[in-house]
């Protein structure tokens, strides 16, 4: 039997022969923290209105699947984009060894034969804009005042790599896990173009220094539609794409696109994740991805961009189900 790292490396090379389906997350190491993430508070489920060490308020109201920012008028960082350096104060990344060692000892603790050492990092470019300015300015900017967005994008990038740099020092992680959200459920938020013109060379960069220094997986959560910049992100060096929803159409992607990404989704959160949920309409939702993704560039997933759930026991139902359909579709 293939060890869970084993498992995916061969679920995502071509011709590779995995043994049954890798299990949502646990192939992943994931090590959450550092010693900016000490000084960088992010609310837990229920807490509100936490600041965070870039000055942006965040909370987590109770039944929702994550923490977002608050964008009262008061709130907002960036008032005005043709002076974003007036309001952006770029929090410190650097800090001595022996801040990193609880962080170090974490990684170490991590089975490198059955797991990668994930770093974990959010938000991602996309999203760091649009919590600094609010969504709707942040979007109107992208056309009204493009050389400001290019000028904030650039600050958002150097302290990506200079995050990136402690971490690949310190830690020596084999994997990432970096979230961005890039679209809604049924479009992106950006054209591709636009996407191409101002989000993508960002990570070019991010994604070559990982891979520069020790990292072999990149692994990218965008729980949306995203299926026209798949071949952005096999130009960036992503991985796998987790959180794919069905809006993507994953079987046609799998098949145009396998053996150089892997998708990791398939079941929506919300088609199994809320209130009153039921083991069995988690195996119908489990059944569906398995059965029309297939055994090869497909990871089982819920759209949910950590190995959680909103509703207690939905993770672990989830999967049971894929034990399961692994049972049912690998001989």
């Amino acid at each position: 039997m293939l060890t869970k790292r084993q498992n995916m490396i061969e679920t995502m090379k071509v011709g590779g022969h995995p043994d049954r389906f890798v299990n949502g997350y646990e192939a992943l190491g994931l090590v959450m923290g550092s010693p900016f993430g000490k000084r960088n508070p992010n609310p837990k489920p229920g807490e509100l209105n936490v600041v965070n060490a870039w000055g942006i308020t965040k909370s987590w109201p109770k039944g929702t699947p994550g923490a977002f920012p608050v964008h009262t008028p008061d709130k907002i960082v960036i008032k005005d984009i043709e002076e974003w350096q007036k309001y952006v104060k770029v929090p410190r990344v650097k800090y001595d060894a022996e801040e990193w060692e609880p962080f170090i000892e974490m990684a170490e603790k991590v089975d490198r034969n059955e797991q990668f050492v994930c770093a974990y990092f959010a938000p991602g470019v996309f999203e760091q804009c649009h919590y600094l300015m609010e969504i709707q300015n942040c979007l109107m900017a992208f056309y009204e005042a493009p050389d400001e967005m290019h000028e904030l994008i650039d600050c958002i990038t150097q302290f990506e790599l200079d995050y990136a740099a402690e971490v690949c020092k310190y830690m020596k992680p084999e994997g990432l896990f970096h979230h961005d959200d890039w679209g809604s459920q049924i479009s992106t938020f950006l054209s591709p173009d636009m996407f191409r013109e101002f989000i993508k060379p960002a990570y070019m960069k991010i994604y070559k220094y990982y891979k520069d220094h020790g990292v072999q997986l990149i692994v990218h959560h965008s729980d949306s539609y995203a299926a026209t910049l798949v071949p952005d992100m096999i130009d960036m060096g992503i991985d796998v794409w987790q959180g794919v929803m069905r809006t993507n159409d994953i079987p046609a992607l799998i098949k145009q696109y396998g053996g150089q990404i892997t998708f990791m989704g398939g079941i929506d959160s919300a088609t199994v994740d809320y209130e009153g949920w039921t083991q069995e309409e988690v195996a119908k939702q489990v059944r569906k991805a398995c059965e029309s993704c297939g055994t090869h560039y497909f990871i089982p997933c819920t759209s949910q961009g950590l190995p959680i759930s909103t509703y207690p026991g939905v993770y672990e139902a989830v999967a049971r189900e894929v034990d399961n359909m692994s049972k049912e579709m690998f001989h």
